[in-house]
């Protein structure tokens, strides 16, 4: 920072100088058409003009040498200024010889000359150039004595100039010093404000919400990275265009900034949001702050939460009814044995029987909801897997007809394989319940979408209905009278932990199908 802001302040003063040595030229050109236009009337004769021309003639090359040396940066700054004060000195000292000395009042000349190098030089070596000024000064006087072209007594005059001179320069002094330091401060304030910046616009990135900023007319000024995502674009421009459904609610607030904003969806992302509007300026009609909160998220949190606590005690519950569940069934299998003549007996025991299965069942997928962050993701080559899970699932469930398998040889995923055979054999077995029982009721599909490959269990079997479609994931949600409505859960959470979705997916097409996308982060898709 400090060499920057050198080169900064040396480059200011470089274009200072060569403002100053503009300066000088024009003010030759002023003084020559000045005595141009006077006839040489302040000239004594034709020696003294071919002097003031001569005079003229050299102090205006040195200002085009000057311009050169300025712009080739050489010698140093402080050398060139000085040389340059030098320089002005003389021609103005030599003006006044020329023209009769101080009473011309070409020596008050000096002082605009010396301001500017004061304050240019920031007022360093001002008083130098003052010293400079005077020395001259006196000196033209005293040669003009020795001409007898003055009186002794005629030094007044030209020492109140020396004092003039003195006085300038320590004012130039004076405002230079309180220019750097007020340069200095802005520098500073600049600094702190570009930090500031900085730190808003981190703050404003990181936030969770969504933040839009709309002027007065309904331009977007402003928003961030949450914004966009909530929105599925980025608003740009005019809010109405952008985002209709927040342009709507932003009227409605400003028409009745008392009234609490309605909830709204998104029409690409179709996420729920509950926007908030912080008026910016005295009233509601300026600049206004307007957070989008996705309530979706808020709703995955606490439902997160919720399971969280729910599976701690579940699992707890689960480890203690085992036990006295595993003496149930032992006890059960002894007493059909003992009852093999009773036909009561035997449908009482296969009722304890079937109802220990189902609780064994639900105890194991219990236990499933601490497991599913135990990833050991490899790459597994779809073809090769589903031809084997096919073939174990057929025999498994006695299935004796042809399932349908469509999948490219070189489809790939990167899956856990015992969570992959998890998943689908909860969606293969869902699947053959529902279906028709024929050849190629259930049928496996894999196809690529994009960069992702998909697969598709699809069955001929009757749709889910629309009502319960929202509920279809959620935990101990179930049709089935006999089912633990933690399946479908399972699998998709299964499926997060892998970095792929499972969703059910109602169109095209009459068959229900339940899809898995490969390779997405967990909420990236909407269902179907």
């Amino acid at each position: 920072m400090p060499n920057i802001s050198s080169a900064f302040h040396t480059e200011i003063h470089w274009r200072s100088l060569a403002l100053l040595n503009v300066f000088r030229l024009l003010s030759n050109i002023g003084i020559f058409c000045s005595v141009l236009w006077l006839a040489y009337k302040p000239l004594n004769d034709m020696s003294s003009w071919y002097s003031f021309l001569a005079l003229a003639g050299v102090d205006s090359c040195l200002a085009l040498l000057f311009a050169l040396g300025i712009w080739r940066r050489w010698p140093g700054f402080e050398i060139q200024l000085s040389i340059q004060v030098a320089t002005d000195v003389l021609f103005i000292v030599g003006l006044m010889h020329l023209f009769g000395g101080l009473h011309s009042g070409i020596g008050t000349l000096l002082l605009p000359y010396l301001a500017a190098a004061g304050l240019i030089s920031r007022g360093r070596m001002t008083l130098f150039h003052a010293a400079m000024a005077s020395i001259a000064l006196l000196s033209e006087q005293t040669w003009q004595i020795w001409q007898d072209n003055a009186n002794v007594s005629d030094y007044l005059p030209p020492a109140l100039l020396c004092v003039a001179s003195f006085a300038v320069a320590w004012l130039a002094h004076r405002l230079a010093r309180f220019a750097q330091a007020s340069e200095a401060l802005a520098e500073q304030r600049g600094v702190d404000l570009a930090n500031l910046g900085q730190l808003n616009q981190r703050i404003l990135q990181d936030v969770s919400d969504g933040v839009l900023v709309v002027d007065a007319d309904g331009i977007v000024r402003q928003c961030n990275e949450q914004a966009i995502r909530l929105a599925g674009m980025r608003p740009e421009g005019v809010l109405l265009h952008a985002m209709p459904v927040i342009a709507v609610a932003l009227a409605r607030w400003r028409a009745n900034p008392s009234d609490n904003p309605s909830l709204i969806t998104t029409a690409l992302t179709r996420k729920t949001l509950r926007p908030r509007f912080i008026s910016l300026s005295h009233d509601s009609h300026g600049n206004v702050l307007i957070y989008l909160e996705d309530l979706d998220k808020l709703g995955r949190e606490a439902q997160q939460l919720k399971l969280a606590a729910l599976g701690r005690l579940t699992a707890n519950l689960a480890h203690e009814i085992r036990n006295p569940l595993s003496a149930i069934t032992h006890a059960a299998q002894l007493l059909g044995e003992e009852a093999e003549d009773n036909a009561l007996m035997q449908r009482l025991t296969r009722i304890i029987d079937d109802n220990s299965q189902r609780l064994e069942r639900m105890v194991k997928d219990v236990l499933e909801l601490n497991r599913r962050d135990r990833v050991q993701m490899t790459q597994i080559k779809l073809a090769d897997w589903l031809a084997v899970f096919v073939e174990q699932f057929s025999m498994q469930e006695e299935i004796h007809v042809e399932l349908a398998l469509e999948c490219p040889s070189n489809a790939e995923a990167r899956f856990d394989p015992g969570h992959l055979h998890q998943v689908m054999w909860n969606l293969s077995r869902n699947g053959w319940r529902y279906c028709q029982k024929n050849a190629g009721s259930l049928s496996f599909n894999v196809w690529r979408e994009n960069e992702h490959w998909v697969l598709d269990v699809r069955n001929d079997g009757p749709p889910v209905a629309v009502d319960a479609q929202t509920q279809l994931f959620e935990p101990f949600f179930t049709t089935d009278t006999k089912g633990t409505g933690l399946g479908l859960y399972i699998a998709r959470e299964i499926c997060a932990a892998n970095g792929a979705v499972l969703e059910y997916v109602s169109s095209p097409g009459p068959d229900p199908c339940f899809r898995i996308v490969f390779g997405y982060a967990y909420g990236q898709r909407s269902v179907i």
